[in-house]
């Protein structure tokens, strides 16, 4: 049987990922959500030893660069971490269109839960050269400025692109992929 293309199948080496908020709700405009997104990232950075090259986190959606022994495991347990967080912090603030919305939007098999934060899957494309780790990371980069909310890669908050530039970011990412590739 053939590879299909959406599947992780060495997680050690780095995957270009993308997760999406069901219906695209822009969940990741609240400053609040996405710092419980970001604290996620650094739990699995630690405890799950999840390396991220680069990532950009947009209103409805992230792109991360990673590799991590379990990557499948890694992925699954931070959407379902977040999932619950950001439900809980929804749940608190009375927030019941959005709470409606991602109870609308949750798929019938999901029976654990009420509300579906997350679409299905990441979409993991492994990596196989650093031409192919340099394209995404740009692509992830500019992801912000193709949007037309800002000029530059740095100037956007919820991005690596300071990382890359010797700046203090948000999360730790490894720019040294080189000893890694």
């Amino acid at each position: 049987m053939a590879p299909t293309r959406y599947k992780i199948y060495n997680g050690e080496v780095p995957h270009f990922l993308t997760m999406t908020v069901v219906e695209w709700i822009p969940l990741f405009i609240n400053p609040e959500i996405v710092s419980m997104v970001l604290e996620s990232l650094r739990f699995v950075q630690k405890d799950r030893k999840m390396v991220v090259y680069a990532y950009v986190i947009m209103e409805h959606h992230l792109h991360l660069i990673a590799s991590a022994p379990d990557l499948t495991r890694t992925i699954r347990q931070f959407k379902s971490f977040t999932a619950r967080s950001i439900v809980d912090y929804l749940r608190g603030r009375g927030a019941a269109p959005t709470l409606e919305r991602l109870q609308h939007a949750k798929l019938r098999h999901k029976s654990e839960s009420d509300y579906q934060v997350w679409q299905e899957g990441s979409h993991p494309e492994e990596i196989h050269s650093e031409e192919m780790l340099l394209q995404k990371i740009e692509y992830i980069h500019n992801n912000p400025v193709r949007r037309g909310y800002v000029d530059l890669p740095r100037e956007w908050r919820y991005s690596s692109a300071r990382n890359f530039e010797g700046k203090e970011g948000l999360l730790e990412i490894r720019t040294d992929w080189r000893s890694g590739m």
